[in-house]
């Protein structure tokens, strides 16, 4: 059976192009923005590092699983798709996308206990929920793939017990 790797080779490069600018971000707009921040408020300077290590800190989950849906999509290229190893990644990006959820609600957490009052923070809390939607959703939809791929693994091999 032939298999076509363009669809695959399309997901890896969206893979990649998910990474870039996570990373762009980070490296180059964040910790201006953190420099600018303390120059300006020096009585809360630490706050903007603060900031960007807990950014930092977010980033790891997320980069685990960008490399873990890599290696799921490197397994459906070698025809190994129903396999432990996916079955791992797609547990590995599910707990990656908790984590981050997770993460973000602390944060928008100490951010309503720290600022209440002190600042608008609609758009903080506007973009956080946003993304603990979009986060919530890709942990779900991780769980119920892992659930289905490791129910066809267990019917494989029950299969092949009985042949």
């Amino acid at each position: 059976m032939k298999h076509k790797k363009g669809s695959t080779i399309f997901l890896k490069s969206v893979i990649m192009l998910l990474g870039i600018p996570v990373l762009a971000l980070g490296l180059f707009w964040l910790p201006g923005i953190a420099s600018r921040d303390a120059a300006a408020h020096p009585e809360s300077s630490y706050l903007s590092y603060l900031f960007l290590l807990y950014v930092y800190a977010l980033c790891i989950p997320y980069y685990t699983a960008l490399y873990k849906a890599y290696r799921l999509l490197t397994n459906i290229d070698q025809h190994k798709a129903f396999s432990k190893s996916s079955v791992r990644a797609l547990r590995t990006i599910k707990n990656c996308a908790l984590t981050i959820v997770a993460g973000l609600v602390l944060g928008i957490a100490t951010i309503m206990m720290m600022f209440t009052g002190k600042e608008d923070i609609t758009g903080i809390f506007t973009l956080t929920l946003i993304s603990i939607f979009i986060t919530s959703t890709i942990a779900t939809f991780a769980a119920v793939l892992h659930r289905l791929l490791q129910k066809a693994i267990d019917l494989q091999n029950e299969n092949q017990l009985t042949v």
